[in-house]
């Protein structure tokens, strides 16, 4: 069993150009960059409720190409949780998957008990090459959960990140740091229904 720390370390893996950068910025900072720039391999972090205590999300956004097979082994040694990404508008993203979930499974051993969601992404564009029903069949396969995301359009972003959380089974972890509404929700929450006369 991995040692308890207070980082919860997330790699998302998947060929290059299929979206992972742009899933983890929409995630962390709600942005979308239009313009694609390779990624060799970047950390963020997010605060997040873990056992009841406060935690670090870790997630680690690597490198499309295979030129590092050495940072992969690490980042998969090391990781928690995998986010497996490819891109509905090409059938060769989801190939170069299969590579990778092999190390996994290879480097990590059991991993019925370990949090691994295949990713569909950029589900809003038109020039689709596989269908929901293909990336689902996969992730049958593979044991693991299945889900369909556009970073563009922000659709099942921040359900990608929590579904996963919600799939680790050694511990509790939630996006919701201590099961607390944000300072934002409760004021929302508070304003709600009132009115004001002036």
């Amino acid at each position: 069993m991995p040692e308890q720390s207070n980082d919860y370390r997330v790699v998302v893996f998947g060929a290059a150009g299929v979206g992972k950068s742009s899933l983890v910025l929409r995630f962390v900072r709600g942005t979308f960059r239009e313009t694609y720039i390779p990624t060799i391999e970047d950390t963020y972090r997010q605060v997040i409720s873990c056992d009841k205590s406060i935690c670090t999300l870790q997630i680690t956004d690597t490198t499309g190409s295979h030129q590092f097979p050495a940072m992969q082994r690490l980042s998969i040694s090391k990781g928690h949780a995998f986010i497996l990404v490819y891109s509905v508008t090409s059938r060769q993203s989801m190939e170069d998957l299969h590579p990778i979930f092999d190390e996994i499974c290879q480097i990590k051993g059991d991993i019925q008990k370990i949090p691994i969601m295949l990713v569909g992404n950029k589900s809003d564009d038109s020039q689709r090459e596989l269908d929901a029903s293909e990336g689902q069949a996969l992730a049958s396969k593979w044991k693991c959960a299945f889900m369909e995301t556009s970073a563009k359009m922000n659709y099942n972003v921040q359900e990608l990140f929590q579904e996963l959380l919600n799939l680790e089974q050694r511990r509790t972890i939630s996006l919701q740091v201590d099961g607390k509404k944000s300072k934002q929700q409760k004021k929302k929450d508070k304003l709600q229904g009132k009115c004001s006369v002036m």
